[in-house]
């Protein structure tokens, strides 16, 4: 599988986790990938010393990586948190903090995508005021990420997962897209297309692709079930992403599922080597 006009890249926060964060660019680097792709990786903090992001950024350079993606900070993920900025109080607190670190470090390492998790209901909390909170959040968001010549994604997850998330249909994921863009006049906010969230939603992804690949920023895949690499469950990954393709998706492919092995010789076996280098 791998087709000349994909451009793939590992997700570090959900594979080669064995290791720790600054040595998995390397290893990403090893197994023949040049892009890769963060979560928020200082869980406990949203501004933590620079002395970190320095070595991070090290890190990436040292290994030859090129950072395509990167979450604002998300609360505890993985764990019980799916985002922070639709909480009112601290968390809507700490994830503004957040902003301006995670877009300076994004500019600093050439990232051009950066991903806002909308965040769990809350209870005794009216839907409408968190949507509004979010709105808000949302459209600072963009605006640092604009002053960086970056996309602001907007990701649909899974009932299944993530009972209390919001945004667990395609189309609740691109309103919510449309809003901040309309609200901003940037343009920069897209679609953070995840086949796997989707497909755990019952979504016709086929469909999900024609009506929303222009308003796609990044995709990422897992296999279903099981979240595994591709091969490892039944969805038909390869026509999907030809299906992308053609659908005029020309960005980048994040794999976020979870490691087949430790060496990641297993986990990337179904990716022949020559589609792994960014392109």
């Amino acid at each position: 599988m791998g087709h000349s006009d994909q451009r793939f890249d590992v997700n570090l926060s959900i594979l080669f986790t064995e290791l720790p964060l600054l040595e998995r660019p390397a290893a990403a680097a090893a197994a023949g990938f040049t892009a890769v792709e963060l979560w928020w990786p200082w869980i406990e903090t949203p501004a933590p010393a620079q002395a970190e992001l320095d070595a991070l950024k090290k890190a990436l350079d040292d290994a030859g990586t090129q950072l395509v993606g990167l979450n604002f900070y998300a609360g505890r993920l993985p764990g019980p948190d799916r985002g922070a900025l639709s909480l009112p109080g601290e968390e809507s607190d700490r994830f503004r903090a957040n902003i301006g670190v995670a877009a300076d470090f994004a500019a600093s390492v050439g990232c051009k995508a950066l991903n806002a998790l909308y965040g769990n209901r809350v209870e005794g909390v009216d839907p409408a005021a968190q949507d509004e909170l979010a709105l808000e959040n949302l459209v600072l968001a963009a605006r640092a990420a604009d002053r960086i010549g970056a996309t602001l994604l907007i990701e649909t997850l899974n009932a299944t997962e993530s009972p209390l998330y919001p945004l667990v249909s395609a189309p609740a994921g691109v309103e919510v897209v449309d809003r901040v863009n309309e609200a901003t006049g940037l343009g920069n906010a897209a679609f953070l297309l995840d086949l796997y969230h989707l497909s755990m939603n019952g979504e016709d992804l086929s469909q999900v692709i024609k009506a929303y690949a222009a308003k796609t920023g990044h995709v990422q895949i897992a296999d279903n079930p099981g979240r595994g690499a591709p091969g490892t469950g039944s969805l038909p990954l390869e026509g999907l992403l030809d299906e992308l393709a053609e659908a005029g998706y020309d960005g980048w492919v994040g794999l976020e599922y979870k490691p087949s092995d430790r060496t990641g010789a297993e986990s990337f076996a179904w990716l022949a080597a020559e589609h792994r280098p960014a392109r």
